[in-house]
């Protein structure tokens, strides 16, 4: 079995329904909505191919067309940005836009979990190693997480995960990982559990929805029984693959948003306002007029 077989090819889930941000996604996928001026699921695509995925598949359900349309070509836009001079924009949108045939789409028709919406990726996958990045956990830093990842797999082949550390009192809301030995780049994974007891955690290091998994987590997932919320887990799968292959972590340097929240949506448009060129200084002066007003409301409360 060769577990270092280059990574070529990455999964990008999204066919969630965004309840979370009703009524804003009553009408369009929760993946549309934009960090400034970019659609969230746009930063997950630039990360992968800057980290050289050559082919991304996207496992997407009803209503999600728009996504589709996203990053197809659209000449007539193209040439109405040309007749009216605007080159930037030209450039901005031509760099975004994936080599032909380097996308792919297939269809999750029920809402069964993450490890299902993955399992519905297998054809497209084939037998080969692959990235899995989660569109709603927006990486910001200095590098993409997934590159790291691509580091450490490097090195150590096998399967590698995302991680960062949360405080101890939170490790109950995240999928928390068992530090091994250390090895370049991270560390070996010794066990992994799904929203732990704060008490019975085994570690604060927490995934951050990004992983290189072998081709062999399809075989678990077409036998895994369904777990927390009734869905067929990654997590569940992954522990049973950890029996027989490795598993590696990698800490991210940066931080990861999770904009599946509102607060880490808002989280997230703020840092990447912040760090614009063009709008990064009105938006520090807009937020801190606005800090102290509300400071001076609550002082006269």
């Amino acid at each position: 079995m060769d577990l270092r077989k280059t990574v070529r090819k990455a999964v990008i889930p999204v066919a969630g329904n965004g309840t979370r941000f009703l009524p804003a996604t009553k009408a369009m996928p929760k993946e549309m909505l934009t960090i400034v001026d970019r659609p969230v699921v746009q930063y997950a695509v630039d990360e992968a191919r800057k980290a050289g995925i050559e082919h991304i598949v996207f496992v997407t359900s009803r209503n999600k067309q728009s996504i589709e349309d996203h990053f197809d070509d659209t000449p007539e836009l193209i040439a109405a940005l040309e007749r009216s001079g605007k080159k930037k924009q030209v450039s901005e949108l031509e760099s975004m836009l994936p080599p032909a045939g380097a996308v792919s789409f297939t269809r999750q028709q029920a809402p069964l979990g993450l490890g299902h919406a993955v399992w519905c990726a297998r054809d497209l996958i084939g037998n080969e190693p692959f990235a899995l990045l989660l569109p709603d956990m927006v990486c910001h830093g200095a590098r993409g997480c997934i590159a790291g990842l691509m580091d450490l797999y490097s090195t150590s082949g096998g399967n590698v995960l995302g991680v960062e550390q949360c405080a101890p009192d939170e490790v109950s809301s995240y999928g928390i990982v068992a530090k091994g030995d250390a090895v370049p780049h991270g560390f070996a994974v010794t066990g992994m559990v799904e929203k732990p007891k704060v008490s019975e955690a085994p570690s604060n290091f927490y995934l951050n929805g990004r992983y290189i998994l072998q081709p062999e987590i399809f075989d678990v997932l077409a036998k895994q029984t369904r777990g927390a919320g009734n869905e067929i887990q990654l997590t569940d799968a992954m522990r049973t693959l950890s029996i027989r292959q490795p598993f590696h972590a990698h800490p991210y340097e940066g931080r990861t948003f999770d904009c599946g929240s509102k607060h880490g949506f808002i989280e997230a448009n703020v840092a990447f306002a912040l760090d614009r060129d063009d709008i990064g200084d009105a938006v520090y002066a807009s937020l801190k007029e606005m800090v102290l007003m509300h400071g001076n409301r609550i002082q006269a409360a």
